[in-house]
């Protein structure tokens, strides 16, 4: 790959070479203070010198390791602090390839990515997997990726375009980028013992690697024990403090993410702020961020500050985003930490409560400064195969998009997915709707939600209603962005404007699309797999500004509303979903009906 990166053992000689004077290093730091990650410590006047992309010196003084060709920089009294690490998140979300995303991140800090590309993973199978890892390890960042366990992630409850089987976990367990299993959504079946996922498990635990989770039930009984019992190792999907408390009492990873739309690290982080928990066991992540977050607000520069706002102190919100997250993943001796023998990723900063990212180096390497990149990220080859994956089987009708009621009636007590701003579970709700004409009229609040098939071309189409948008007059609202199946949603009140956004993103290949009042008012292109564009973060987030902007003017209020409208279909988080098969009951796992009263 170009921009591989030799091993500690073959790099060894010369590290020790270098911290013995014997050699020059290709690069020292000096005149900065350095917070050391390992002791939670800020040792002024500390400095670095680096080899081979490593950190060969750590300490008071490197000028034995200085030589003719030696790069000297000087810290001008500058904070040294290790790159900054996600610990779990999906590149996809930010509609942007692998090369893309590292471009968009490696200017805030980022010099460390465990991803998982389930949501490929559901469109393209083990073969998508292995382009999004191979992309990865093309980047001059470290970009890990996680083998995404649950495709679909609710058997019998939903059709993916491509399942996961434990013979793929194992095999992709050999690649030289996979780093563990990706988050265990299934977690029923991990309760109930289902062989499927457990040999998921065992195939990622006999590779020596780390089996992410993923409980989002309440439940803290003989369930969430049973679960922790078959192997996860962290979970991500808390929102209180007790659950960060209950999770670490497991010996799991709390992770704490803050991202485009889920905004769980203040309710959390007091575990460790005010109750005093042993800090180690908890994580700092994103999970979900798009395109517009990445380029107008940050990554993990931007999570690491809003912990610090939150009561954390600086140096223990850093080891929450480096050596905490390098240490889950049984890394800590190759990244996380300004300490001899790790990759030499390090970012300059002035001051550590605000955390402006001045200066960033991976590797060695000058990757970014002030705000601008100083590296290409290549790009993978996306063959057509990616290119071409929104089948509809036939032209769609205002008729696909509407409700029957049962005969003879005047209203239905309908339900309704309600919508929480910011967080990722619904709300299973009940409202009286009226009846014309034999079909339910969604007024009000409430709004039409169709979920349509575009893997197969079936031409299949499910309805239901939703609540919280706020959308207002003629509108719709289309996706081939619907976790985790990745069919197609769209949302609107009015049947005809939701078969025309239905139907140009099967002439566009996938995407996101508004309409309003008989005409097209914003487009995203998501040429790969209908999920992602290979176009710069920021011609990305352009569009979808006018995306968002456009969802404003339908009279959308709420905040991250995209992200909120591409989980709908998301039937593993409680309470209300909608997949290819049906309205499905999160809290039962089981299709339900549209309408109270006909279970």
């Amino acid at each position: 790959m170009e921009h591989a990166i030799s091993s500690w053992a073959e790099a060894a000689p010369r590290l020790v070479a270098v911290a013995a004077g014997r050699e020059a290093a290709d690069l020292v730091i000096r005149g900065g203070r350095l917070v050391n990650v390992q002791s939670r410590e800020i040792l002024d006047g500390w400095e670095v010198a680096v080899a081979a992309g490593r950190f060969a010196y750590v300490g008071p003084d490197a000028s034995h390791c200085i030589g003719e060709g030696t790069e000297v920089v000087d810290a001008a009294d500058r904070y040294l602090i290790p790159g900054l690490i996600d610990a779990h998140m999906h590149v996809e979300s930010g509609m942007l390839t692998p090369a893309e995303f590292a471009a968009a991140v490696i200017p805030h800090g980022t010099t460390t990515m465990f991803t998982d590309p389930h949501e490929i993973a559901n469109v393209l199978g083990l073969e998508g997997v292995r382009m999004m890892h191979d992309e990865a390890l093309m980047q001059p960042v470290n970009m890990f990726t996680q083998m995404p366990s649950c495709a679909p992630s609710a058997p019998g409850l939903e059709t993916t375009g491509h399942e996961i089987s434990p013979e793929d976990v194992a095999e992709a367990m050999s690649w030289p980028g996979i780093v563990g299993l990706g988050e265990m959504m299934n977690y029923p079946g991990v309760v109930a013992g289902d062989p499927k996922m457990l040999a998921e498990i065992a195939a990622t635990m006999r590779a020596g690697k780390t089996v992410g989770g993923h409980y989002a039930s309440p439940d803290r009984g003989v369930p969430f024990h049973a679960y922790v019992a078959g192997g996860p190792a962290d979970d991500h999907e808390g929102t209180r403090e007790q659950d960060a408390i209950d999770r670490v009492r497991q010996g799991m990873r709390s992770m704490l993410r803050l991202g485009s739309a889920w905004y769980d690290v203040e309710s959390q982080i007091t575990a460790v702020t005010e109750r005093g928990l042993d800090p180690r066991n908890f994580v700092l992540c994103t999970d979900d961020c798009h395109s517009g977050t990445l380029v107008n607000d940050g990554h993990m520069d931007r999570v690491v500050r809003h912990a610090i706002e939150c009561g954390c102190d600086p140096v223990v919100a850093l080891q929450m985003a480096t050596i905490n997250s390098a240490t889950h993943f049984g890394m800590e001796r190759e990244l996380g930490s300004i300490a001899p023998g790790r990759r030499a990723d390090v970012i300059l900063t002035s001051d550590l409560a605000t955390l402006p990212i001045e200066t960033v180096f991976a590797r060695g390497q000058l990757v970014a400064e002030s705000g601008d990149l100083r590296v290409t990220c290549p790009h993978y080859d996306w063959p057509e195969s990616a290119r071409n994956t929104v089948h509809l089987g036939r032209e769609l009708v205002a008729d696909d998009f509407k409700v029957a009621a049962p005969e003879g009636v005047e209203t239905v007590r309908a339900k309704v997915i309600g919508v929480v701003e910011n967080q990722a579970p619904t709300r299973a709700l009940v409202r009286e709707l009226p009846v014309e004409g034999g079909c339910v009229m969604p007024d009000g609040p409430v709004a039409r939600i169709a979920l349509v098939e575009r893997h197969r071309g079936t031409g299949g189409v499910v309805n239901g209603f939703v609540e919280g948008f706020g959308y207002e007059g003629r509108m719709a609202i289309a996706s081939t962005v619907a976790h985790d199946s990745h069919h197609m949603i769209v949302v609107g009140t009015d049947a005809e404007m939701m078969a025309a956004a239905a139907n140009r993103l099967g002439e566009v290949g996938g995407g996101i699309t508004v309409w309003r009042d008989g005409a097209e008012r914003a487009l995203v292109r998501l040429p790969i797999a209908g999920l992602m564009s290979d176009a710069p973060a920021r011609d990305v987030a352009a569009a979808a500004d006018d995306m968002v902007a456009a969802m404003r003017d339908a009279g959308c209020t709420l905040n991250n509303a995209y992200m909120q409208h591409s989980l709908l279909a998301l039937v593993v988080i409680p309470e209300l979903r909608i997949s290819d098969l049906g309205l499905v009951d999160v809290t039962r796992f089981e299709i339900t009906t549209p309408f109270e009263g006909q279970d």
